[in-house]
């Protein structure tokens, strides 16, 4: 089969990937089961990992097949396998799990002791097809086409986290601020705005970004090239400032201004990553501002969004490329050139 790997980590996107002849996966065990890839959607962290960034996080051994955004149609199943058949369209939580660790049995799939993870610790879904198993995979309602699902593999699911987290505290008159209406960000407006009656403010440089967030159920927009965020936030919430605060750039500019724009007791959800969190500590004690991580989310969190989804309450905006043109796409998407999310097609 054919697969999109990394040989070396490097800066220059455009012959990032190589696209290799391997052996195709074959079912390892009860619970394994291959799936032919009908839509693998590209991520930022894919130029991360191309960088080197991920290497002192997680093992990698070079080459290794990119893409953990996966779905598609499962052709292969393990003896033990009894919830999918062959034939049937899935989406893939991006983490295998063991289901026997603490973690596992707790339902932190992120924080499972003997986690693997496709296209970040081994071969992933840039290819014609993809090993996984069984606790990974998730039917797909009729009618919902696995390209198109794709990025919610990760995209949306993390997407999803932050704002399931972030609705526990926004009730009815409280504001919420969504940094970034990219990848993730267009996806965490529709989900606070189906989860939440909070007031939705979205925030980014871009006129088209924040066209894209109005149609999708934002409230308000800030243009924060064009005006001063702080003040826009003051003059929107009365002085009070944002219940929660959605970060989905999460640079050192973006993490700093959580303080001046967030009610006492709110939160800074760090979504994007890349920069750093520099407060004085007598800040956090002041306002008891919190910054919370998100990593990825639950499987349960991914049924509930394949529920939205299905539902029609969350969509995506989407571009679909070849696997012949992975370069071109993470090439566009470090020049910021991609609305909403590419997704690889290898078997179209």
């Amino acid at each position: 089969m054919q697969a999109a790997r990394l040989h070396e980590y490097t800066d220059e996107m455009s012959t990032a990937l190589s696209i290799d002849e391997t052996d195709r996966p074959t079912v390892t065990d009860p619970t394994s089961l291959v799936v032919e890839i009908d839509g693998a959607g590209w991520c930022q962290t894919d130029n991360h990992v191309i960088e080197g960034m991920w290497a002192e996080y997680v093992p990698q051994e070079l080459p290794m097949t990119l893409g953990h955004e996966n779905a598609g149609t499962v052709v292969e199943v393990g003896d033990g396998v009894t919830t999918v058949s062959e034939g049937e369209q899935i989406i893939c939580h991006p983490v295998r799990t063991c289901g026997v660790c603490r973690a596992c049995r707790l339902g932190e799939d992120m924080y499972c002791e003997n986690l693997a993870f496709p296209g970040l610790s081994t071969d992933g879904g840039f290819a014609e097809y993809l090993l996984t198993n069984e606790r990974s995979v998730i039917a797909l309602p009729d009618g919902v086409d696995p390209a198109e699902i794709a990025p919610h593999a990760d995209a949306g699911i993390t997407a999803y986290h932050a704002a399931k987290k972030a609705t526990d505290a926004l009730v009815p008159g409280s504001t919420a601020v969504i940094i970034g209406i990219g990848g993730l960000g267009h996806i965490g407006v529709q989900c606070l705005a189906a989860m939440s009656a909070a007031t939705l403010v979205a925030v980014d440089i871009k006129g088209e970004a924040l066209d894209l967030a109005d149609r999708l159920g934002a409230d308000h927009t800030v243009n924060s090239g064009e005006e001063d965020l702080v003040s826009a936030i003051d003059s929107l919430t009365d002085g009070r400032g944002a219940t929660q605060v959605l970060d989905f750039v999460g640079s050192d500019e973006t993490t700093g201004i959580g303080p001046d724009i967030t009610v006492p007791g709110g939160d800074h959800h760090v979504v994007g990553y890349g920069g750093h969190v520099h407060q004085p500590s007598q800040t956090l004690v002041d306002g008891e501002l919190a910054y919370r991580g998100t990593l990825v989310g639950r499987y349960t969190e991914l049924q509930e969004l394949v529920a939205l989804v299905e539902r029609g309450d969350v969509e995506l905006h989407t571009s679909h490329y070849p696997l012949d043109e992975i370069n071109t796409v993470a090439e566009k998407l470090e020049h910021g050139e991609i609305e909403g999310r590419a997704v690889i097609t290898p078997n179209a």
